[in-house]
């Protein structure tokens, strides 16, 4: 699975990278790494039982989600932090099905075409991961799928909160 997850983390880091969404060298955030198992703990009801009809939504949710984390992260962290299911809190402002809106709209504020082209990029990602993941040729319901499963969540999330990083000004270049 270490395979697996580097592989989808060097394709999701070259693409991003190639969009301009990332830098070289991806941020760390310590406390919204730390978020991550909480959140998918969560998540991962709604996101599995989504995945069989509609499996781009079920994976590009954690990208907005990790987004969410870093917006909170820099604007309110000592609010957000201690709130009891940050996961919950942004799928019910909307529903399930209408959260990648409420994020981009409430949470990241933007509209027009940065709107549409943030929907375009997290839903390339999303793609991109799930063709990866169905060429693992791992048997479906298995803990191997499950594991599997969740190791492309971890990567959509860590990669959404350095994108969101980067759009906040937060840049990692090297010092001489």
């Amino acid at each position: 699975m270490e395979q697996f997850e580097k592989q989808l983390h060097d394709d999701l880091h070259q693409f991003l990278l190639s969009m301009k969404e990332v830098d070289e060298r991806l941020p760390k955030c310590p406390d919204v790494e730390e978020k991550w198992e909480e959140i998918a703990k969560e998540y991962i009801p709604d996101g599995i039982r989504e995945f069989n009809d509609f499996p781009s939504a079920s994976l590009g949710w954690m990208m907005y989600i990790g987004m969410a984390v870093a917006k909170f992260w820099d604007a309110e962290w000592e609010i957000y932090s201690k709130l009891e299911n940050l996961y919950a809190y942004l799928r019910d402002k909307r529903g399930y099905d209408s959260m990648d809106e409420f994020i981009r709209e409430e949470v990241l504020l933007l509209s027009g075409t940065d709107y549409t082209m943030l929907e375009k990029i997290v839903g390339e990602c999303a793609s991109r991961v799930y063709n990866a993941l169905r060429h693992q040729n791992i048997e479906p319901g298995t803990r191997d799928a499950f594991n599997a499963y969740i190791t492309c969540l971890h990567q959509l999330y860590l990669m959404g909160a350095a994108m969101q990083l980067k759009r906040m000004g937060y840049r990692m270049t090297k010092m001489n």
